[in-house]
Order: structure tokens, then sequence, then C-alpha cells
């Protein structure tokens, strides 16, 4: 076997390794929610399809399945929407206007995203409590937007500045603003990168757990991934089939996503990577 035919053995093994080992666990998720028993894969307890658990968990009036997750959608697309518009007008600023400490204010942003969620709940649990919006929408987007806008920020800096500042330069002596450039110029061309910045900033909210968990009490502005994690509490039992079926609904928004968006997210991220 010579070098070339080793090497794509290699790459293709890899690839269908890690693409089994990837779905798996969602192959198993979804098998759960259409099966009548959780331990289907027992010899002595055969699969048999069933809808129950999907029907259980989209109608049930004690679960509010379809209210956790409206309220996901909203509070993640709200989220990444201020983050990402955020982040625009700040990578604009640091790629075109002369400011001084570029680097120390991106490398702020870096630092500030890695301090852990833990950290930092109790502070914000008093600091909502006290403006009374414990359990609203605003609880969450607020931190849910200073939580993506470090990600967003890196992000479009480096797609802003694969941008020609010719064109602000032309658009100055057009009689542009820096608002028109930004609103005219800059933001159609960038346009691929700031839909990637804004699915990502959106998948990041959705999966999002401890913030709506101290910060929510009920299905008014509970999440889904705390709705599903109290599903146990509900009923006295872990009930796998209905866990496995919401969670087989909740992946399906940010899947199709995925998978229709792929190409302008993969344009928008690669484009930015290299400048010039």
């Amino acid at each position: 076997m010579n070098e070339e035919r080793l090497r794509s053995v290699l790459i293709l093994g890899g690839v269908s390794f890690m693409t089994v080992f990837s779905l798996l666990p969602f192959a198993y998720m979804v098998l759960t929610g259409f099966s009548s028993r959780p331990d289907f894969l027992d010899p002595r307890t055969p699969f048999t399809f069933t809808l129950d658990h999907h029907l259980a968990v989209l109608s049930s009036e004690t679960l509010h399945f379809p209210e956790y997750l409206l309220n996901s959608l909203i509070i993640s697309a709200l989220s990444a929407f201020f983050a990402v518009f955020i982040a625009a007008l700040a990578a604009y600023a640091i790629t075109r206007l002369p400011m001084p400490g570029k680097a120390l204010l991106l490398f702020f942003a870096l630092t500030a995203s890695m301090f852990p969620q833990v950290s930092l709940i109790s502070y914000l649990f008093q600091l909502m409590s006290s403006l009374g919006w414990i359990n609203t929408y605003a609880a969450l987007v607020l931190p849910y937007t200073a939580w993506v806008l470090p990600l967003a920020l890196w992000i479009l800096v480096s797609y802003f500045a694969r941008i020609p500042r010719d064109l602000d330069r032309a658009a100055l002596v057009d009689g542009c603003s820096r608002w028109q450039i930004l609103r005219r110029v800059i933001f159609p061309v960038a346009a691929p990168g700031i839909f990637s910045t804004f699915l990502l900033a959106f998948i990041f909210a959705f999966n999002e757990f401890l913030f709506a968990l101290m910060l929510t009490t009920d299905y008014r502005a509970r999440t889904i991934p705390v709705g599903i994690a109290l599903f146990q509490g509900l009923h006295g039992e872990t009930p796998w089939g209905d866990i496995m079926a919401a969670a087989t609904v909740t992946t399906i928004p940010v899947v199709f996503l995925t998978v229709v968006f792929q190409r302008r997210i993969v344009q928008g991220l690669t484009r930015g990577a290299v400048k010039g």
C-alpha cells in the first residue's frame, strides 16, 4: 500500500469513527423517544415503536413543553441579536478607528469570557432580584448577551479586519458618516460573517443551563434545557421516554439551522480567519 492510499484510508477511517462517535448518542436519544421501553437494547425487551412519548410531551399541560421551547427560541434570538449588534459596532471601531489599547480590549473580552458561570451566578441573582427581574425574559437576555458577546466580538473583528479600508475611504469621500458607512457598506459586505455569528450565538444561548436554572421559577420564562431537566421532579421517577422525546424535538431547530445554513456558517468563519 503506497503512502497516498494509506493516507486516504486513515482519513476515511478517522472521519467515519468521528461521525459514528458523534451520531451514536443522538441516534440512541431518537430511538428511546420512539420506543415503548427505555431498555430496548436488552434482547429480552425488543424495540416497539410508539408515538406516546412525543404526544405526551407536546400535549401535556403539566409539562409545559411548548412554553419552554417558545421561551428558549425568543430568549436565544434576542440575546444573539443584541450580542451580534453590539459586537458589530465594537468590531468596526476596533478595526477602523484610531483607538489606543485595541489589543488590550480584545484580551479583556477574552479574559471575561473565561470566568466560570458558577462564580458569577450569586451576584447575578442578587442583581436580578433587586431589579425585580427574576423569572422574566430580561433576567436571561441580559446575561446571555454578555456571555455570548466575547465570542461574537472575536469572530467579527477577524471578519471586519479582512474588509478593505478603501471602501470606507470611498464612502467618506462621498459624504457618508461613520454610521452610514457601517450600515450601507460594512454590514452588507460582512453579511455572511454576521449571519454565521448570529447562528453560533443563538446556539450558545439556546443550550445554556445554569443561568436559566437559577433565574427562573416557572414556565413563564424557563427555557427548555431546565424544563427537560425538571421532568424527573414532575413525575417522581425518571421518564426516559418523555425526556428523550423532548430532547429530540428540542434539537430540531438547532439541527435545522446548522444543516440549512452550514455553508454560510463555514463561509462566514473561514473568510474572516485569514486577513488579506
